[in-house]
């Protein structure tokens, strides 16, 4: 009979599907959302839920527990500085699971699961990469029309060096006749004796 077990095993030894639960919900407090399949979601939605709560009791009690499920001090700060206080007045119903569609590769239901309330911070997330993605790209072109502006000044520069080694020849060319003249005209008023 399988009394007291309920929950989907996600096909994983208890230890595997202990260790998934606790690396996801580290993620969802760290993130805001994840995208998953909708049997992980739904799984998970009963751990994250119990943590939020944890979170809001605020006593060393409560952040021990939390502490033993997650195994992550980053992730209990921020779950009991960041996260619980946004839901003090509200009693439960803490996560959303949003439904996507099939996967491609084995056809699984992907879900996005999202704490409520922290939407806007996801958008805002998104907002900001995509600025720094357009910002990289003016900065590619930037360096582009930079690395274009240092061609042409290097091109300048060997120009300028070439005219000025071409000078410094014919100087010295100019010198050697002179002084070729100057040694004939010397050797003429010297004459041998």
């Amino acid at each position: 009979m399988r009394h007291l077990k309920k929950g989907n095993h996600l096909g994983r030894t208890a230890s595997h599907k202990k260790a998934l639960m606790r690396n996801m919900a580290a993620q969802v407090i760290e993130h805001k959302e994840i995208k998953t399949t909708l049997a992980k979601a739904k799984e998970l939605r009963k751990y994250v839920e119990r943590l939020i709560t944890y979170g809001k009791g605020a006593s060393v009690h409560h952040r021990r527990l939390a502490f033993k499920f997650l195994q992550n001090k980053e992730a209990v700060t921020t779950l009991f500085e960041e996260i619980a206080p946004t839901y003090e007045e509200r009693n439960g119903g803490y996560t959303r699971i949003i439904k996507l569609g099939n996967r491609k590769g084995d056809n699984a239901e992907i879900s996005i699961f999202q704490l409520v309330g922290f939407e806007t911070l996801a958008e805002e997330k998104k907002q900001i990469e995509k600025k720094t993605k357009t910002s990289k790209k003016v900065e590619d072109v930037n360096i582009e029309k930079a690395a274009d502006d240092n061609k042409e000044d290097i091109e300048d520069v060997i120009d300028e060096k070439t005219k000025e080694t071409k000078e410094t020849e014919e100087i010295k060319t100019d010198k050697q006749v002179i002084e070729k003249k100057v040694s004939e005209l010397e050797s003429e008023d010297n004459p041998k004796e």
